[in-house]
């Protein structure tokens, strides 16, 4: 592995990171197999592994924490806080209140005394990022937390942040987590290019488009996998599985498969620092593995610009942030009083 900086903190990570999110009861619920997974990685060179509390309910943190006993030291370890983790409406979001507890109750799952990297799983509109950016400093100068980071946070959020810890004094936001493929290229417009700016590492999650570029999902065929069973829209977006027939055939005539040209277009971006890769099994992390060495020429990026143009999305990723503005019709409809008369 050719290991880059994370952004400017100087924590040296591995271009692909070890997603766990499928560790646990959504994807994988056998411990022990999801445990020899995680060592397989760490034997393989990846140093980097990112998981969050929410994922399978504090169960994925629970198994790398199992996987990390003995190691954890030689591993930059990545977790989230900010979706619900019960009922109570308190046990959510980006709070002082909740950031507190969810870490502490984070590193218990993780079996360690601090995180390498604290990232805000999601934007949060009802809370002011003042609040937010404070109670992680305070984590910072308590030795629980190395770094700091947002998670899908749009371009708008990521300056204000910025902005709002130089006027404060308050530690910065390190890191962004973006969702990024050759399907959804939005980022690279401005985002990508803020993490430059800011000196922010950029670690982007769903880089194979959700598995719709495995190769295993084609036009006018079905796919029995487990993925499947989600039901997400994004699966059959007819314009997705479109661009996916066109880059078959690029990957192929360039003499590698869909994954592979898929992974090493993800971390071929500058800005880019690593790919969250999410094996479920000990075969997809091989095959991942296995094209860990592919470096795509101009030729066929060239080719790939040309089914889908930079900083364009061909629709989007059902788990893919959307902002109040856009989710809630209140928000982008007058009300009937507001409406010119006929």
């Amino acid at each position: 592995m050719k290991y880059r900086t994370l952004g400017r903190t100087g924590i040296k990570v591995s271009p692909y990171c070890l997603g766990a999110m499928m560790f646990g009861a959504v994807g994988n619920p056998d411990h022990e197999d999801s445990v020899r997974i995680i060592h397989k990685a760490l034997d393989a060179g990846i140093n980097f592994v990112d998981t969050a509390d929410a994922y399978s309910q504090g169960e994925s943190e629970e198994i790398v924490g199992k996987a990390l006993k003995g190691r954890r030291d030689h591993v930059v370890l990545a977790t989230k806080a900010h979706l619900p983790m019960g009922d109570d409406p308190n046990q959510r979001g980006n709070s002082r209140r909740w950031i507190v507890r969810a870490l502490e109750d984070s590193l218990r799952r993780l079996g360690t005394d601090h995180v390498d990297l604290f990232q805000m799983h999601r934007p949060d509109p009802d809370t002011d990022v003042e609040e937010t950016l404070s109670a992680l400093t305070d984590l910072v100068r308590a030795g629980k937390v190395r770094a700091i980071g947002s998670s899908t946070f749009p371009a708008s959020a990521v300056v204000e942040a910025q902005w709002v810890s130089e006027r404060r004094g308050l530690e910065r936001f390190r890191a962004e987590q973006p969702p990024y493929s050759i399907l959804n290229r939005g980022i690279e417009r401005e985002v990508l290019p803020l993490c430059e700016r800011y000196g922010m590492g950029a670690l982007v999650w769903s880089p194979l488009a959700g598995g719709l570029l495995t190769g295993r999902y084609r036009k006018g065929r079905t796919a029995d996998t487990h993925r499947s069973a989600f039901g997400f829209k994004h699966m059959s977006d007819e314009r997705r599985l479109d661009a996916v027939e066109q880059l078959v055939v690029v990957a192929e005539e360039a003499g590698m498969t869909l994954t592979h040209m898929a992974t090493a277009f993800a971390i071929a971006h500058p800005g880019v620092t690593s790919a969250i890769i999410g094996p479920r099994t000990e075969d997809h992390l091989d095959d991942l593995l296995a094209g860990a060495e592919t470096v795509l020429d101009d030729a066929v990026l060239d080719r790939i610009d040309a089914v889908v143009a930079p900083g364009t999305d061909v629709g989007a990723l059902d788990m893919a942030y959307a902002p109040p503005a856009i989710e809630h019709a209140r928000l982008r409809r007058r009300l009937p009083e507001d409406r010119p008369a006929a």
